[in-house]
C-alpha cells in the first residue's frame, strides 16, 4: 500500500480544495494518509476533515516552534485527543534550532513530554529535527521505550546512527528529488524494514512540482526516487514502506 506518512492536510493551503486533493491522492494509488495536527487547532480541523474515512489517520501534537505555548491545558488536550481511535501517533514534536521560535530548554522539555506520553499510550512519536542532531539523539536515548519516526529526514549521520541503534524509523520526503539533496548515502544506510515515505504537504513538493504546493498524490515520486537510489523498482519501495507504516502505526493502516 502506498502511504503518505506525513501530511498537513489541515493547513490553510488546502482550505479551499482538500476534497479534490484527496480524490487525486486516491486516484494516484495512495492507500492511506497520516494527517499531522501540529497544534490543537490543526488537529481539530484534521479530525473534521477525516470524519470516518478509514484511509485517514491523525498524529496530534505541538510543533517545536510553538513549544513556549505549552501549558497544563495543552497536556490535557493532547492526552484526551490521543485516545481517539483515529490517532496513530503523537507529533509532530522535536527540536528546531534553525529558527529558535521557542527557547531551546523549553523545546527540550516539551519534546520529553511528548515522548513520555507516547510511551505511556503505546503510540509512536513523529519527530522534527533541524540543526539539533545531538540534542535530539540525547532525548531519544532518554526514552528507549518509545518508537519514533524521524520525519522528512535531512540530518547528519550521527543522528541517523543513534536512531537506527534504537530501532527507530526514518521517513524521506520529496527533498530526495532535489538537485542539492546530496544525502543518498543516508538512504542506503536505512534498513529496508525501517524505511518510510511522506510528502510533508503542502511543503517540499518533489521535482517536477518543486516550488508549487505539494499534495499526497506526489508521494509516489519519492518512492520512485528511493527505488532509483536503492536499485529496486518503485513498487518494491511502495510495498516495503507500506508494510513498515502498518508496523509502526498499527492495525488501522493494515491493508
Amino acid at each position: 500500500m502506498l502511504v503518505d506518512t506525513h501530511c498537513h492536510l489541515a493547513a490553510s493551503a488546502f482550505a479551499e480544495d482538500h476534497p479534490a486533493v484527496l480524490e487525486r491522492a486516491w486516484a494516484a494509488g495512495v492507500g492511506h494518509i497520516v494527517l499531522i495536527g501540529e497544534s490543537p487547532e490543526a488537529a481539530t480541523r484534521a479530525l473534521d476533515i477525516m470524519g470516518d474515512d478509514s484511509r485517514l489517520s491523525l498524529a496530534p501534537g505541538l510543533h517545536p516552534h510553538d513549544a513556549s505555548s505549552w501549558t497544563d491545558e495543552t497536556d490535557a488536550w493532547l492526552r484526551a485527543t490521543a485516545r481517539d481511535s483515529r490517532v496513530v501517533a503523537i507529533g509532530e514534536t522535536g527540536l528546531d534550532y534553525h529558527y529558535d521560535h521557542s527557547p531551546r530548554p523549553r523545546q527540550r522539555e516539551v519534546f520529553e513530554r511528548h515522548l513520555g506520553l507516547a510511551a505511556e499510550l503505546g503510540l509512536p512519536a513523529v519527530i522534527h529535527a533541524r540543526e539539533a542532531d545531538e540534542d535530539v539523539a540525547a532525548v531519544l536515548r532518554n526514552h528507549p521505550g518509545c518508537r519514533v519516526i524521524l520525519h522528512s529526514f535531512s540530518s547528519g549521520p550521527e543522528l541517523l546512527r543513534a536512531a537506527l541503534e534504537l530501532g527507530h524509523f526514518v521517513s524521506f520526503s520529496g527533498m530526495v528529488t532535489f538537485r542539492n539533496w546530496g544525502r543518498d548515502e543516508m538512504v542506503r544506510a536505512v534498513p529496508t524494514d525501517r524505511l518510510l515515505i511522506e510528502t510533508d504537504a503542502p511543503y517540499l513538493a518533489p521535482v517536477p512540482h518543486r516550488g508549487r504546493r505539494n499534495e499526497p498524490a506526489y508521494v509516489r515520486l519519492t518512492a520512485e526516487r528511493l527505488g532509483a537510489v536503492l536499485g529496486v523498482e518503485a513498487e518494491e519501495i511502495i510495498r516495503r514502506t507500506g508494510a513498515n507504516a502498518a508496523d509502526v502505526f498499527g492495525a488501522r493502516l493494515e491493508a
